[in-house]
């Protein structure tokens, strides 16, 4: 007999829930969006503007302390919920890569990219 797993129960990493800020750098500009929640291998940011599945963006959030860090991402999915006058848009993000540094390369996360 064939069970469905929930999204979490599916899931290999631990995820945080947490808000915070992100400024997304994609070919059109800077757009700024609510991170939701993260984990080691990805994220889901709620945005104003649609962003192109399998688009690649940069992410810049700050930890409480003033640190930033910046990783690449690759647009997975996209969710829009229509809620009464609101709504809300969002995208879930796969990290590819954390840069460390300016002038240095970027530390990838996955050699081998995975469709699905």
């Amino acid at each position: 007999m064939f069970t469905r797993c929930s999204p979490a129960e599916r899931r290999q990493s631990l995820r945080f829930d947490k808000v915070f800020v992100v400024l997304l750098q994609t070919s059109d500009g800077i757009l700024r969006g609510t991170g939701r929640n993260i984990s080691s291998r990805g994220l889901y940011v709620e945005v104003s503007e649609a962003l192109a599945l399998g688009c690649r963006v940069k992410v810049t959030f700050s930890g409480e302390e003033g640190t930033e860090m910046t990783c690449l991402c690759e647009v997975r999915y996209q969710l829009a919920l229509n809620y009464g006058e609101t709504g809300s848009r969002g995208v879930g993000l796969r990290i590819v890569a954390y840069e460390v540094g300016e002038q240095q390369p970027l530390l990838l996360v996955d050699k081998a990219r995975i469709l699905h």
